[in-house]
């Protein structure tokens, strides 16, 4: 992506970034980042401006706390301005607010938009699993996965879909909550390993459900 991105249209090498809650869409915050800082913020996935007062690369909750864990990176259409989905620790704003536009952060529910709540959480486990694949650990069962293939991760969505099936049967409803949350989690790891995002099948539920 960084090829993407023409941090020369600028005269100091800056170039905007506006940073947007991953899970409720509200937009947080505007910083700049140079070239160093973006690479920064794509590597360590957590959100890493250039101040231009400090003149130097800030790290956003560095002496706060609150720091904003990258979801998804956007680059527009003239190559010159980044839009970075995040999920925030805390109050985005040094004031203490949610933002730094003295909203309160939290989902709307509007027809467009995802469901408010614990659903939002989705977004957040996606990040994680992202991370799982870019930053693989040998303690992790994600990153196993995805070491093994799309052959393994796909028969994981079917044996989680056959045991949902069988408790469904039953009448322990914790038990079926239990594989319910086994295959979404396997079906989300196996929307990663294709590189489709989960917004992308909620736009398809939304185009049936407008017909």
């Amino acid at each position: 992506m960084n090829s993407e991105i023409n941090f020369d249209k600028s005269p100091d090498g800056l170039i905007p970034a506006v940073i947007q809650d991953a899970q409720t869409a509200k937009v947080l915050m505007l910083g700049y980042m140079n070239r160093e800082a973006y690479d920064k913020t794509a590597a360590e996935r957590i959100v890493t401006f250039f101040s231009r007062s400090k003149q130097r690369l800030w790290t956003k909750g560095e002496t706060s706390g609150n720091f904003l864990h990258v979801h998804e990176i956007r680059v527009d259409c003239d190559g010159d301005t980044l839009l970075i989905k995040a999920n925030p620790d805390g109050p985005t704003c040094h004031t203490g607010a949610d933002t730094c536009f003295n909203e309160v952060n939290q989902a709307e529910a509007t027809p467009d938009a995802a469901k408010p709540g614990q659903a939002q959480f989705l977004n957040y486990l996606q990040g994680v699993i992202h991370d799982r694949k870019v930053n693989p650990a040998d303690t992790s069962y994600t990153a196993s996965l995805f070491k093994k293939g799309v052959n393994k991760i796909a028969q994981k969505v079917g044996e989680e879909a056959v045991e949902l099936v069988i408790e469904a049967k039953d009448t322990d409803d914790d038990l079926f909550r239990g594989e319910a949350a086994d295959l979404l989690f396997h079906y989300l790891v196996l929307l990663e390993y294709k590189n489709i995002d989960l917004d992308e099948i909620v736009a398809v539920l939304q185009s049936r459900h407008a017909k």
